[in-house]
């Protein structure tokens, strides 16, 4: 694949990163629960830093890296309804809307995968698939759970 092919491939990653880290933060401040509070903050926190590993790879590319979620700021790939959600402060469905963007993220994962890719980019993507579907897993856990973090889950 050549440079340019395979900076689009992850510039497409970090929108989605850059949209699951606007969810997250949204999703944080809407939340009742304490514990959903703080898994969804280190879930923010995660995407910024895993969307700051494929920037710099963008970067060493030659090629200019996205720095913004989607369509200028507006949640999209999965996350569109997330603002609704936060709205009602209904924790149930904040956790079904974040499962809702997850779906999403784990499924462009799957498709950067399937691109013709660098060995080294293809490790770290590899590596952040399955940081993602852990996020997936746990807010699914979480969401099965009726909202309730009173078990809590480890982000």
């Amino acid at each position: 694949m050549n440079p340019a092919n395979t900076a689009k491939v992850l510039n497409s990653l970090i929108q989605t990163l850059k949209d699951g880290q606007e969810g997250f933060r949204l999703a944080a401040e809407g939340a009742k629960s304490v514990e959903l509070k703080r898994v969804f903050h280190e879930f923010s926190l995660q995407r910024a830093k895993l969307a700051g590993e494929l920037q710099m790879f963008v970067r060493e590319l030659g090629e200019e890296y996205e720095n913004s979620s989607s369509v200028l700021g507006t949640l999209h790939r999965g996350w569109i309804n997330v603002r609704t959600a936060v709205t009602s402060q209904d924790d149930q469905a904040i956790l079904d809307e974040c499962e809702r963007g997850e779906d999403t993220a784990v499924s462009h994962y799957r498709d950067a995968l399937a691109e013709d890719l660098p060995a080294n980019i293809r490790t770290v993507i590899t590596n952040q698939a399955s940081d993602i579907k852990d996020a997936h897993d746990k807010v699914k856990a979480l969401r099965d759970q009726g909202g309730s973090a009173s078990t809590p889950i480890a982000a």
